[in-house]
């Protein structure tokens, strides 16, 4: 029996800023910018959206999209506090609003301000369940991501024999990616010599194994499917959408399994409400924060065995043309660090087949994750309806 929200809802609008390293504007500015060019590119009127859900804590509430964008009549407003998981589970919930008739069409948005205001690691200490990781990580100077998230990586290298050419391969490729889209950060080529060359950040992670810090806005719009059909663009439909939390969600260092994330609950969830599995996915976007945590999430969904991330990119697998293409815009090690939100925008695109130069043929059914704060993880399943 189908899941209740299986293609109960679509994503019908996308939009973003230009991405960069320096801005004058606030990440509420940002937010409305990327905002209008979603409701515009939906084919609809700022009066069109009756829910939202901006980026927390990027700057903006419900009162400060009512003002700006003359919402009318607004029903819901929430915010989703997952970090990096936020954008794909926010979709979770929106994806409920208009399947149930409590909204039309909801906004979710970005705004971020990460290279020209607060860095990662500084919103890292404003979220109320760090408390926990104050008391363990802390002390021993753990305070920044890729301090935290370095030891699950170690920890793989030395289970499985993971290796730091393998983290190159993420990287490099991702970068191939990003120069085919344009509107990106990093522009120039990168090798895997440079790749190793690299300073070291967090032992093993080094320069370009790390998420840009940038500047930029993002955001969609999810409507209900039958709604959608009727609109500007071609039909994505949810197929699937689901959230996790690990074991010990406050601390790595307190928690059973180091390489256990809350994708692990979500994958299956997610896949299947879609009623699918990894061998009907045709691209992905995975969520970049590092490269290692991209090979740990294409375990975890499937794609191969646990231990086997590292070898599994190798060989172009991971490219334009390959077996699974991912990270087809830059991700944020390339494009920018918009919480994620670009990758679920990369993906409407793809099966919407306005992808340009990055575009993967025959694109029809895709994967997006989320990864945020200490492993909470999220997942949605897009398709290209006929």
């Amino acid at each position: 029996m189908a899941h209740a929200l299986r293609e109960k809802a679509a994503i019908s609008g996308v939009g973003d800023t230009a991405y960069t390293r320096g801005t004058t504007k606030s990440g509420l500015a940002l937010q409305l910018e990327a905002s209008l060019k979603a409701i515009e590119d939906a084919g609809l009127s700022p009066r069109d959206i009756d829910g939202v859900v901006p980026y927390f804590p990027g700057g903006g509430i419900a009162e400060d999209f009512i003002a700006n964008l003359g919402l009318p009549d607004l029903t819901l407003s929430l915010f989703v506090p997952m970090g990096g998981a936020t954008c794909v589970a926010a979709i979770q919930s929106a994806a409920m609003a208009v399947a149930t008739g409590v909204c039309k069409n909801v906004l979710i948005s970005v705004g971020r301000t990460g290279y020209s205001g607060a860095r990662v690691s500084t919103r890292l200490q404003q979220f109320p369940q760090f408390a926990l990781a104050a008391e363990f990580e802390a002390p021993i100077g753990m305070f920044a991501p890729a301090q935290l998230y370095a030891q699950g990586a170690r920890r793989h290298m030395e289970l499985y024999g993971t290796t730091a050419r393998h983290f190159a391969e993420v990287a490099v490729k991702t970068r191939e990616h990003a120069i085919l889209n344009g509107n990106v950060v990093m522009n120039k080529p990168l090798t895997v010599e440079e790749h190793h060359a690299s300073r070291m950040i967090s032992d093993p992670f080094r320069l370009f194994d790390c998420s840009l810090e940038s500047d930029g806005g993002a955001a969609i719009i999810v409507s209900a499917a039958d709604r959608a059909r009727d609109l500007k663009k071609p039909l994505v439909t949810i197929m699937g959408v689901a959230e996790g939390h690990p074991e010990s969600p406050a601390s790595i260092a307190q928690r059973p399994d180091l390489l256990d994330f809350g994708l692990t609950k979500a994958s299956a969830r997610g896949y299947a409400m879609a009623g699918v599995g990894p061998k009907d996915i045709d691209v992905a976007e995975i969520y970049d924060c590092f490269t290692f945590t991209v090979l740990r999430q294409l375990e975890i969904l499937g794609f191969c065995k646990t231990g086997e991330g590292g070898p599994f990119v190798m060989d172009g697998r991971i490219g334009i043309g390959g077996e699974l293409p991912i990270n087809t815009h830059g991700g944020l090690l390339s494009q920018g660090h918009v919480v994620g939100l670009n990758h679920v925008i990369e993906l409407t695109r793809q099966l919407r087949c306005e992808a340009g130069k990055a575009q993967v043929k025959e694109a029809e059914v895709g994967l997006v994750t989320g990864y945020g704060d200490m492993g909470d993880g999220s997942l949605a399943i897009l398709r290209r309806a006929a």
